[in-house]
């Protein structure tokens, strides 16, 4: 799956809830997960890894969403465009 398929599923099973929490609540779930993940980390801990890991995308695929912004276009143009590292 590349990241623009699995940006349009988190549009298409979480946009109209995540519209009516808010970005600013919406972000604020995703650094509870950040949490989460820094927490998998200190355990090392290859399933709760993958879960978190998962959980931290899955919720900036809806920040993305919210504010209108293609993830894999930015992150092809930040990354992967001549002239940058």
């Amino acid at each position: 799956m590349d990241v623009k398929t699995a940006q349009e599923y988190i549009r298409r099973q979480y946009y109209e809830r995540d519209s009516a929490r808010g970005v600013f609540a919406t972000f604020t779930w995703f650094t509870e997960e950040v949490g989460e993940l820094a927490e998998a980390l200190l355990h090392m801990d290859k399933s709760m890894l993958e879960e978190e890991l998962a959980d931290v995308f899955a919720w900036l695929l809806s920040i993305a969403n919210l504010v209108n912004i293609d993830l894999e276009e930015a992150f092809r143009k930040k990354y992967l465009s001549p002239g940058t590292s």
